[in-house]
């Protein structure tokens, strides 16, 4: 396991659109799931310890932001054909048992990876309503194995602040876990 931190994209970035499956082979796109007040992209996978770590409480926090009009969408960008853990039918179980009701989608061309310059899982990226990045970085200080408790409060309050359409106060600090799993030859150029 390679720890890295998020890149920490410039705010105000629009969000680019991407065009990715899920395990059933439905498609989904940015304007599928944006919601009207904001929308969550999310870099996560099936085996990285970090995701694992807030994988409930995130799955609890998604499902409530998007009854409240924040979509949210989990792209994993780690390259399927090394890591058979993170291959479409073994996303379809993972979803299901950390109760994500939100698109979990595979990103195998690792394109949306680099659109968004995502480093790790999770890595998040919250864009307003009009799409334009607001937020980016971490959930919160829990780490496996630190002691903290995993709160998702760090996110939570840049989510109610777009769901109030007010500035974002809450300082932002970069996400922390592993590394995308690139396919050789196609890891970007910022990378490492």
């Amino acid at each position: 396991m390679v720890s890295v931190n998020s890149t920490m994209v410039p705010l105000g970035t629009a969000a680019p659109p991407f065009e990715l499956p899920d395990p059933n082979g439905v498609t989904w796109t940015l304007d599928k799931v944006a919601g009207p007040k904001g929308t969550l992209v999310a870099f996560l996978c099936n085996h990285c310890p970090y995701v694992r770590h807030i994988a409930a409480p995130l799955g609890a926090a998604a499902a409530r932001w998007r009854q409240q009009g924040v979509g949210a969408i989990g792209i994993n960008s780690n390259d399927p054909r090394a890591h058979p853990d993170e291959a479409p039918e073994r996303m379809a179980e993972n979803a299901t048992s950390r109760r994500w009701t939100f698109p979990y989608v595979s990103d195998p061309e690792q394109r949306a990876a680099h659109a968004y310059r995502a480093a790790c899982t999770p890595d998040f990226y919250l864009f307003d309503g009009a799409r334009r990045l607001v937020y980016r970085g971490r959930f919160d200080a829990a780490r496996p194995g630190n002691g903290v408790p995993v709160t998702g409060d760090e996110l939570d309050a840049a989510v109610a602040s777009v769901i109030a359409g007010e500035e974002i106060e809450i300082g932002q600090l970069a996400s922390i876990g592993c590394n995308i799993k690139w396919t050789p030859g196609n890891e970007p150029a910022w990378f490492g």
